[in-house]
């Protein structure tokens, strides 16, 4: 049997038969990377519903053929963009798990939109397309919800070593952070004037008082 047979797949709308191209060369990582970085492009500049395979293929700089190699159709790239936004947040809470910073955390939340000026447009559309699609919606949600995980893990381990309010369930202040960081980041580039760098600091100086534990509050846990 060849190693890569063709075979039909989706095609740009989910509905048109395109066939699956041979073994695409190069570093495989690289090459779907360098996809997934054309269709947030393309979803950012034109939105999800003008979105097609060949429109990321023309941006990639390849063929249409080279892109379903990789994914069988629209829905299947959405997805994966999906999942490496996600990824990218993961990352970000990785660091400091043993002795969290939370205001480190919020500022690289809230500096992401300025380092890449794509992300929130990806991820607002993303978002709306997730209304009305929902096994694509379940994507979402399941990410969403490790995210929040992590995080409440974070701030119970600050609530243990008491430097987080301890008084208010971790995964409710997670719920309370999250709601924060994501408001931040879809204001960002709408109003940047607002996030002035004197006024960045003023911000996560509030939310860190926020979840700080109350002046004279005895603690409840740990001793």
């Amino acid at each position: 049997m060849p190693e890569n047979p063709t075979r039909p797949v989706s095609g740009d709308s989910g509905t048109g038969a395109v066939v699956r191209r041979g073994r695409p060369v190069g570093d495989r990582e690289a090459k779907r990377a360098e996809l997934l970085k054309a269709a947030a492009s393309v979803i950012a500049q034109e939105g999800y519903a003008q979105t097609s395979l060949r429109k990321v293929a023309q941006r990639a700089g390849c063929t249409t053929g080279a892109v379903t190699y990789y994914f069988a159709n629209k829905e299947e790239l959405v997805t994966a963009v999906a999942e490496s936004r996600f990824d990218s947040f993961d990352a970000m809470l990785a660091t400091g798990r043993t002795r969290p910073d939370i205001r480190a955390i919020l500022e690289r939340w809230l500096f992401r939109t300025a380092d890449d000026p794509e992300f929130w447009p990806v991820m607002s559309q993303l978002l709306a397309h997730a209304r009305y699609e929902p096994a694509f919606a379940a994507v979402i949600e399941r990410r969403y919800a490790r995210h929040r995980d992590v995080l409440a893990s974070l701030l119970a381990t600050g609530q243990a070593q008491g430097s987080v309010r301890d008084d208010i369930p971790a995964d409710l202040l997670a719920d309370q952070l999250g709601a924060i960081g994501d408001g931040w980041t879809m204001m960002f580039p709408i109003e940047p004037g607002r996030f002035t760098a004197s006024r960045v600091q003023a911000l996560l100086d509030a939310a860190v008082t926020l979840i700080a534990p109350p002046s004279g509050a005895h603690r409840t846990s740990g001793s």
